[in-house]
């Protein structure tokens, strides 16, 4: 991140835009400011923005009673989901661990025994449930990692994520082709949700706007492939770094709440994807019945009402 007075200089002569000058502080996360951490005896705390933080790794690894590999698309749900699931279950208060990086990371992370390494630490941490798309739970159903039948809650719906008021006048999906228009576009190789873009965007304009976007601006360096893309493409978008990128529409609902300088363009249904959530225990689980028991939880009126604060809605198996 550049220092105040470079970045007070580039504004001066228009080298960055002016929604990129919010402060360091403002624009990484985590956005929360500590609401998604379960732990009741924090410490020292020692979270600095940009440099040392986990913002996708939730609570205490202290022998939790409870442990969710949650893919990452609702990270900012958690908070309000565990606090209603604690007030519901006291016995787990402050006894929940739970991780939100993208669903085939997690994957990875379960076939590597629970250990992960990030930045100078590594730790182990075994998944009781996982929780991503339907069609990549049955398929760890079928691999021997989960425990079916898989459970379906809520869907979700794809959005144009923008900068607030939208600079680049983006109206829609072909408009994402347009020479030099910048782009944060999750990776195929890591996250699910590319599979689902590329098909709305062979739905708005062919393969010949899903090659544009995905293999002709990846080669021309216009469109920036993320790892983690509900972390990556609101920072950039804020950074300046890129111009539009599309994510889930849940995503966009919670940066505007969050009163992040961000925006959103919808996509016609006609050309839009929905994805159904599904969670299932993991085999073997230290805590199979903590994991049940969120399992019902998720798909409970309450539950189902703090997700709908963000724009999901709850499965029917007719969708």
């Amino acid at each position: 991140m550049r220092s105040p007075a470079l970045l007070a200089g580039a504004l001066l002569f228009g080298a960055v835009p002016a929604f990129a000058q919010a402060p360091s502080s403002d624009i990484f996360p985590p956005w929360q400011h500590g609401a998604n951490n379960d732990a009741r005896d924090r410490g020292l705390e020692f979270t600095i923005p940009e440099i040392d933080v986990l913002a996708d790794f939730h609570g205490s690894l202290n022998d939790p009673k409870l442990v969710l590999y949650v893919g990452g698309n609702y990270y900012f749900a958690m908070a309000p989901l565990v606090a209603e699931f604690e007030r519901e279950h006291p016995d787990y208060a402050g006894r929940l661990y739970w991780e939100t990086i993208p669903p085939g990371r997690l994957a990875e992370q379960i076939r590597k025994g629970g250990t992960i390494t990030v930045g100078n630490m590594t730790w182990t941490v075994k998944a009781d449930a996982y929780f991503a798309g339907l069609a990549g739970v049955k398929r760890l159903i079928d691999e021997g990692l989960l425990v079916g039948p898989p459970v379906p809650y809520v869907t979700n719906t794809l959005t144009i994520m923008v900068p607030r008021n939208n600079p680049a006048g983006i109206k829609g999906l072909a408009d994402l082709a347009r020479p030099g228009l910048r782009l944060a576009m999750p990776n195929p190789a890591f996250e699910g949700i590319a599979r689902q873009i590329k098909g709305a965007l062979t739905r708005a304009g062919g393969e010949a706007l899903a090659t544009a976007v995905y293999e002709t601006k990846v080669r021309d360096g216009s469109t920036i492939l993320t790892q983690i893309h509900h972390r990556q493409t609101p920072l950039w978008l804020m950074q300046g770094r890129v111009q539009a990128g599309v994510t889930w529409q849940s995503e966009a609902l919670f940066q505007e709440q969050a009163g992040n300088p961000i925006a959103h363009v919808e996509i016609p249904a006609s050309q839009n994807s929905t994805a159904v959530y599904a969670g299932a225990v993991v085999k073997g689980a230290a805590h199979p019945e903590a994991a049940k028991a969120w399992l019902e939880y998720i798909r409970s009126p309450a539950a189902l009402a703090i997700f709908a604060r963000y724009g999901f809605k709850p499965y029917r198996p007719a969708e």
